[in-house]
Order: structure tokens, then sequence, then C-alpha cells
């Protein structure tokens, strides 16, 4: 075995190395180790992912040296690598686009308890992607859930403390369901590891027996991964827990935890359960129903909210649907529109909190549209950052967004004709639903102060806009905006390249996913 086959159980040691050796740092030191252990992570996921994909195959990693049933595995291919690299990039640029913002919403002394979440976060969703254990999935949804729940917290105000509640309650009910559907997938087949699961369910369904356990287990595993992630319609803890944590939080959660559990229900679909059973087709045909729901329910609600960080939340709802809804389409294109949109809204969606923090702090934190008028002449980097990002959520060529959305309506073209036809009208909805509420904040950033008050004299209107600065010590932290410029430059360079030289990625989604099997 090569060096670089290692590197993927080197990542995930080396982000739970970090945190513990974090523990006995200060906030200034654990931060330096956090930055440095998410970029060199990202670098060796790089080397693996090159290599995987210069050699066309995939590879187990077995850990002690013991084979099944107790011997621990991950399993390591092209697909893997990318999400990989992808994630710990997006977090590594979330935290530097955010840092300003972690020195003056969290306590000096709680500094160093927050970047030991994030490196367990890094670590779970690493494992949740390599992971060909059943088991040590759940161990680290757990750990995940711990750590997105004390990230939330981090930020000293009531709201997320009422947040972080509504989202362990619902978590923990997401993971109680899964761990049932785990037990009783045990039960039946005696196997934890994943081929050896499938091979022993696909033995059952083609003797009909279990049918009503097989059905009853893909329902407790799909709905507890389903919940964790944000589906509708068990989304109504997103825009409290990602519209009320500091920036880094809201970003990294917005954009990779929910990934990271939907990226392992598609292992379990493709790699586990009996996916072209009947019960498998009756869950596929549920997951497309709640996805085309949560696409237009998402919009709406985004529309109704005037607070632009809820806005960005509850457009979270709506791009998760659009991943169940190519998961429902019950094809490889679907499938594969489905992970390069985990990629490209998890650039997005990081982009848009960044820019909308910095929109928030230079119109004296103000946080509804009138407040926020004029923001991208006041910072400039924000307003174009928050403008990319919104013309990719909306589907505009040469961004991120359209190859998704191109990606999903060819994928229905492959579908049964009536999934075909709900999926066409879902995504025109959508899309016009997103340009309503998206474009409508991109007018009124760039709409001078000046302008509104001149027109609201000109009808007899009062004229109570008026951008309070910063004063003080606050004002000085929030000037100072290198960092979190880069953060913001960097993924909306991304978010560019993705929509220019999208055929590199999509191979490697394809490449990877059909060693799935």
């Amino acid at each position: 075995m090569t060096l670089v086959q290692n590197f993927p159980f080197f990542c995930i040691i080396l982000s739970m190395f970090s945190a513990i050796i974090s523990f006995v740092l200060s906030g200034r030191q654990a931060k330096i180790v956090h930055l440095a252990m998410t970029g060199l992570v990202f670098v060796m996921s790089l080397f693996v992912l090159q290599y995987t994909y210069m050699t066309g195959s995939s590879y187990t990693y077995m850990m002690g040296h013991y084979p099944a049933p107790w011997g621990n595995e991950i399993r390591i291919g092209a697909l893997e690598s990318l999400m990989a690299a992808a994630f710990s990039l997006i977090m590594l640029l979330s935290v530097i686009g955010g840092i300003y913002h972690i020195d003056k919403d969290i306590d000096k002394e709680r500094q160093g308890l927050f970047f030991i979440q994030l490196d367990l976060l890094l670590a779970s969703l690493l494992a949740l992607i390599y992971t060909n254990d059943l088991f040590t999935a759940y161990v680290f949804i757990e750990i995940c859930t711990i750590a997105a729940c004390g990230l939330i917290m981090a930020r000293k105000i009531g709201r997320v403390y009422v947040s972080a509640v509504r989202y362990m309650v619902m978590s923990l009910i997401g993971s109680g369901l899964f761990l049932i559907g785990l037990s009783l997938l045990y039960a039946i087949t005696g196997q934890l590891l994943m081929s050896p699961a499938r091979i022993a369910l696909q033995k059952i369904a083609d003797t009909g027996q279990y049918e009503v356990p097989m059905a009853v287990i893909m329902v407790l595993l799909t709905v507890g991964l389903g919940i964790k992630s944000g589906l509708y319609p068990f989304h109504t803890w997103i825009p409290d827990a990602y519209g009320y944590s500091t920036t880094s939080a809201s970003a990294i959660l917005s954009s990779l935890v929910s990934k990271g559990y939907i990226f392992l229900l598609i292992k379990l679909i493709v790699r586990v359960l009996p996916y072209k059973s009947i019960p498998g087709a009756q869950m596929e045909n549920i997951l497309f129903l709640f996805g085309v729901v949560g696409m237009i329910i998402g919009s709406v609600d985004a529309i109704k909210d005037k607070n632009i960080r809820r806005m960005i939340s509850y457009s979270s709802v709506a791009q998760i649907g659009y991943i169940y809804m190519g998961i429902g389409l019950g094809n490889n294109a679907g499938a594969d529109a489905a992970l390069f949109h985990v990629i490209s809204h998890g650039l997005m969606k990081s982009l848009l909190f960044l820019a909308a923090t910095g929109l928030i702090d230079c119109s004296g934190g103000r946080l509804d549209r009138k407040g926020l008028t004029g923001a991208g002449y006041r910072n400039k980097v924000a307003g174009v950052g928050f403008t990319i990002g919104s013309l990719s959520m909306i589907g505009m060529p040469l961004l991120a967004g359209f190859v998704s959305k191109f990606m999903f309506a060819s994928a229905a073209t492959s579908a049964p004709i009536y999934k075909m036809i709900i999926a066409w009208t879902a995504l025109a909805i959508s899309t016009v639903l997103n340009a309503v509420y998206f474009m409508r904040m991109v007018l009124v950033i760039y709409t001078p102060v000046g302008a509104v008050k001149a027109s609201r004299l000109k009808r007899g209107a009062q004229t109570d806009i008026e951008i309070k600065p910063e004063s003080g010590e606050k004002a000085a932290m929030l000037q100072k905006g290198p960092l979190e410029n880069i953060g913001i430059i960097g993924i909306s360079a991304l978010i560019i390249m993705l929509g220019t030289y999208s055929q590199v990625i999509i191979d490697i989604i394809r490449n990877g996913f059909a060693l799935f099997d």
C-alpha cells in the first residue's frame, strides 16, 4: 500500500488529534492549529483524489487488520476523495471569512472550545464520507450532532440557546430512528460492513422474505437522515440554527453538516439497501415528493422573511429539496446531479452567509431589507460576493448553480414521464421564486440611500432609513477585513470556476459513483 492510500485515515485521525491538543491551548493557538490542520487535510485529500482518479479504482482500508465482521473499514474512491477535498476547503474558507466575527461574537475563554468543535466536526464529516462500517457511521453521526450543537451555542445570545435545543431535539429524533433501523438491519443480516450487508439483504429480497422488516428498515434509516439533513417537513430548526449563529458556524452548518448526512444516505441507498426492490421504489417516490415540496415551500418562506440571514436559511430548505428530488428521480443521472449540487450549494451557501455578514456590519447591524439599503456600495467585496452567490442560486449561466439545475433537468428526461413533468415544473417555479427573493435583495443593497429618501419624500412617506455606524473597539474590529475578504473572494472564484469548468468535476462524480456498486 502506498503512502497516499493512507492519507484518508491520517485525515480523520489528524482532525481528532487536533481537537485533543487544542483542549490545552489558548483560543488563538487553537485557531492556528485548526487552520493548519484543515489546510493539510485539503492537500492530502487532493493527493488521494489524484491517485483514485488516475487509477480509476477504489480500495478499502482495513483498520486493526481484523477482517469482517470484527474489522473496521473505510472505503476510498474518486467520489469520496472529491467530497473530502471540497468539504475541507469550504470549511477552511468559511473559518477564514468569519475569523473576525469569531473574535467578536465568542468570549475569549470559549474560543478554544469553538475550534475544538470545528475539529471534531471535520473529523465526523470525513468519517461519514469514507466509512464502510454502519455502526462507525452512527458513532460519528452523534459526534457531528454534538459538535454542531456546540457551534450553535458558541455565540452567547438568548436566541441561540433555544435554537440549539430545537436542533438537538430534532437531531436526537433522527439519530434514534437511524439507530433503530441499524439494529433491525443487523438483526436480519448479522452484518455491519456495507458490502456484506448488501449481499445479505439482496439474498433476502430475492427470496421474498422479511418484506415488512425491510420496508421498516428503509423508512427508519431514510427518515432518520432526512430529519438530520433538514428535509421538508423536518426543517423547522434550520432558520434559527443557521440564522443566529456566528458567521463561520452558520456558513459551515448550512453548507456542510446537512450534506454529510445526505452523502451517507446516498451511500446507504446505493451500497446497502436493495435499491430496486418494491420498498426501495416506494421510498424513492417519497423522497422525490418531499424534495419537490421542499423546493417550493422553502422558497416561499424565504420570500416572506425580511431578515437576510433567515432568508438565506430558508433558502437552504429549498436547496436540500433539490438534492432529494435528484435522489428521488431514481436514476444515475439524478444521483450525479444531487452529488454535484452538494458541492455547488455548499459553496454558494457559505458565500452568502459570509457576504451577508459583511453587508450587515456596514449597515449598523441591521438585518432587514430597509436597513441594508445601499450596503453594496459601503462594502463592495461583500456586495459583489452576495450578487455572485445570488445569481448562482438563481441559475445564471457560467455559475455553479446553473450547472446543477441543468443536470437536474437533464436527469428528469430519463425518469418516468410523470416525474419528468413534475421535476421540470418544480424547477421552473423554484427558479422564479429564487429570483424574487435574491434579486430583490440584490436590488436593495445596490439602491443608494439618497434615492430611497428622495422617493419617499416625493410620496410624502417617512424617511427613517438611517445607517448608524459602529463605534469604538467594535468599529475598529469590523474595519479589519483582509481575511474576511479572502473568504468571500476565494469562494466566489470557486463558484465561477465550478460553473465554467464543471466537466472535470462531473466526470469525477460519474466515475466515482459508478464504482459505488
